[in-house]
């Protein structure tokens, strides 16, 4: 038998490390600004921030980045017709005055708007890089490749909030200046050193929008669907918005959301016979597509709910109620025991406030756990099954969401949000991988280009959720910060076990 050789990085283009090097900055530039999101959106005005509700909070982040994992099924398309150069350019020239914009929009429109434009940019750039590592890589280099490119994902990840964390100890404004500096940067990259790694928008057949349509049709459903859920969606945001401010209440809402579904329920009567095979999508009546694939995105939807209370809430909750003080003492301690007692004056100084650690810092530790250990636990969970790794790994989210709600100490919290990154580790590659085995045999990667969709729901009920519940339990509400974190804790167990029975009634039964 012939030795299998090692993969040496000699063998990856240098297309491929532009791509990767374009994604650490990009993600300096997002994780930058949205690590520290909640901080500004809510900060008082006299301290730079938009004084904006929580509620109001939660519509924005929950909205926006909601639509920018739905947008890159289009953008993906496009990107293939009209070549993944143009699309990088087009994104960077979105993004670099976008983030800009963002420190300088003050009100609830104008915010969003500007906050809107970075997720079309971010949209036009995800699907790029990941199908350039696709392209730039094979059988034998693909694992090795997509690695690097998550590594990357995390440096970026670790170094925006960082930079962000010190540039608003300055003023805020910079937050958004460091983001659309990052940005610019990769116009420099994408000069010099890529070159366009596929053919298709060259081709005489690439991928159209209406393909891209017609796949969305067999995989979700057909438009008539997606009208009656984007309808029910667009209900539970007015609701996130409106009920603030005494406008509507939480009654108001189910009652207009029930008759949505009345008036689509008799639409389909009155439509079923009547209309044919050819008919206008408005005269057909709902079908869904793959309803148990469908039901798969909802139910990990569920875990992104969950994990993004890690950007969403926390923060909010380390400002207004954990003493960090410990963490801070401890990492001056340690510092000053090998020597470099320099580094520890300019910590206090650097990286903490009137003697609290920057909650942006310990939610770092987040991507510095998955840099450190992700190769590790990956290794480890070789040999299991998807399924299971997925159902331990959100087993150990409802641990760490169980010890928040004792999160009154900077260790505590940090204990937390580590615990959580492992089950992080395990559950999200894993789901990808799930869906791959769930797909029919023949439409595996269509399947997996909608499997974002469950994280744009997580985004958007995340969004509605933090914004809802910290009005109520944080320090405009009845300061009960633990009630909420056993609300997150109850989700996260309610989502391990709907993975079970998933996989138990439905997957397994179908296999035998």
């Amino acid at each position: 038998m012939s030795e299998t050789k090692k993969i040496s990085i000699k063998e990856f283009p240098k297309t491929f490390w532009a791509v990767n090097t374009m994604e650490i900055f990009e993600r300096m530039a997002w994780y930058g600004f949205f690590a520290v999101s909640s901080l500004y959106i809510t900060g008082p005005v006299s301290e730079g921030g938009l004084g904006f509700s929580d509620q109001d909070r939660g519509v924005l982040q929950g909205v926006v980045t909601f639509f920018l994992y739905l947008f890159p099924v289009v953008t993906g398309a496009l990107a293939d017709r009209y070549g993944y150069r143009r699309m990088l350019m087009t994104a960077f020239i979105v993004l670099v005055p976008a983030y800009y914009l963002l420190g300088q929009f003050k009100t609830f429109p104008t915010f969003f708007m500007a906050f809107m434009l970075v997720a079309l940019g971010a949209a036009m750039f995800k699907p790029v890089i990941v199908g350039s590592i696709s392209r730039l890589t094979n059988d034998r280099t693909a694992s090795m490749g997509f690695g690097i490119f998550y590594m990357m994902v995390n440096i970026g990840g670790f170094i925006g909030p960082i930079v962000a964390g010190i540039v608003r100890g300055w003023e805020w404004r910079y937050v958004f200046i460091a983001s659309s500096v990052w940005i610019a940067v990769n116009f420099i990259i994408i000069t010099l050193f890529f070159q366009e790694p596929t053919s298709e928008s060259r081709s005489a057949n690439p991928r159209t929008l209406k393909k891209v349509l017609s796949d969305m049709v067999e995989v979700l459903g057909n438009g008539r669907f997606f009208l009656f859920v984007f309808g029910l969606l667009a209900f539970l945001v007015l609701g996130s918005k409106y009920t603030s401010d005494g406008s509507f209440t939480w009654t108001h809402i189910w009652m207009i959301a029930g008759v949505w579904i009345v008036l689509n329920v008799i639409y389909d009567l009155l439509v079923k016979n009547a209309a044919s095979g050819s008919a206008s999508w408005y005269l057909q009546p709902m079908r869904m597509g793959d309803w148990r694939f469908g039901l798969f995105l909802l139910i990990m939807s569920g875990f992104w709910t969950c994990y993004q209370q890690l950007f969403y809430t926390l923060p909010l909750h380390i400002r207004d109620f954990t003493d960090t003080s410990d963490v801070l003492r401890g990492a001056q301690s340690l510092l000053s025991a090998i020597g470099l007692d320099s580094w520890a004056e300019g910590l206090a100084g650097s990286m903490a406030k009137e003697g609290q650690v920057n909650p942006e810092y310990l939610i770092n530790f987040n991507s510095a756990a998955i840099i450190i250990f992700q190769v590790m636990i990956s290794y480890l969970v070789t040999r299991l099954k998807a399924f299971t790794t997925i159902f331990w790994g959100v087993l150990i989210t409802v641990l760490s969401f169980s010890i928040l709600v004792f999160g009154t100490s900077g260790w505590i919290v940090l204990a937390g949000i580590v615990i959580f990154s492992f089950g992080e580790m395990m559950a999200s590659p894993k789901s990808k991988e799930y869906t791959g085995r769930i797909a029919p045999p023949d439409k595996v990667a269509m399947y997996m280009g909608y499997f974002y969709w469950c994280i744009a729901l997580g985004n958007l009920f995340g969004g509605i959720l933090s914004g809802q519940l910290y009005a109520k339990f944080g320090v405009a509400g009845i300061k009960r910060p633990d009630l909420m974190w056993g609300i997150f804790t109850a989700l996260a167990l309610f989502s391990a076990l709907a993975v079970f029975f998933y996989d138990r009634l439905i997957i397994r039964r179908i296999k035998s």
